[in-house]
């Protein structure tokens, strides 16, 4: 019988980590955790209600009388606030320039963390962000650093954005890009760093499949 194991995917943002990790997910039959949608969900409920982002008190207050859910769908998983459907709003350009600065606040990591240990806590899970295997799932039993150039991240999330609706330049996504890796490593509450025991997966040429591919083979592996 295979185990049911827990895969840690982290990463700096473009790197590919949700695409490729809900691939994982469907083809193992396991859970996917965006952990990184729950960070935004914070962000977004914190714009609408005028809350500085720099107020960490009144943001993990806020968060503490919050629910966050993640639910699957035919089209794909959706974020649910207080009950609501948020899974277009969190995506805006306005969360995503604003998101690294709330999750550089330690105790809405430490209350989100618990959330994402406890929805992981029997296994059969691939779970992103940017503080898996480092702080998440410190004993998760395959951890991966995916990674890609600032320019191809940044024409991903081009195409993404063109996708969705969303007005954006590529040379203004490279400089976002490059700003958010630097806050993200910088900060001191669970800075992005590979993990010693975390294999370095570069993205940069492969197409998504073979990305998966590659995970789903060192999986396999790991669940004998």
């Amino acid at each position: 019988m295979k185990k049911n194991i827990q895969i840690a995917i982290d990463g700096p943002a473009g790197a590919g980590k949700s695409t490729i990790a809900k691939i994982v997910a469907e083809a193992l039959g396991f859970t996917y955790i965006d952990t990184g949608a729950m960070y935004r969900a914070v962000t977004y409920k914190a714009m609408q209600q005028n809350i500085h982002l720099n107020d960490e008190a009144k943001l993990a207050e806020m968060l503490a009388a919050s629910t966050i859910e993640l639910k699957p769908s035919q089209q794909g998983q959706l974020v649910f606030l207080d009950g609501h459907d948020v899974t277009a709003e969190i995506r805006s350009n306005e969360v995503t320039s604003s998101v690294s600065q709330v999750a550089a606040h330690a105790k809405v990591r430490e209350l989100l963390v618990a959330q994402q240990q406890k929805l992981a806590a029997s296994g059969g899970v691939v779970m992103d962000g940017r503080d898996i295997a480092t702080h998440v799932l410190k004993h998760a039993e395959l951890k991966i650093f995916m990674s890609a150039t600032v320019e191809e991240r940044a024409r991903r999330r081009l195409i993404d954005n063109q996708k969705r609706g969303i007005d954006s330049s590529l040379e203004k996504l490279q400089e976002e890009i490059a700003l958010r890796d630097k806050k993200d490593s910088e900060r001191e509450a669970s800075p992005l760093i590979q993990a010693e025991d975390a294999l370095f997966l570069d993205t940069t040429a492969l197409s998504i499949d073979d990305a998966a591919q590659a995970i789903l083979k060192l999986a396999e592996e790991k669940m004998l």
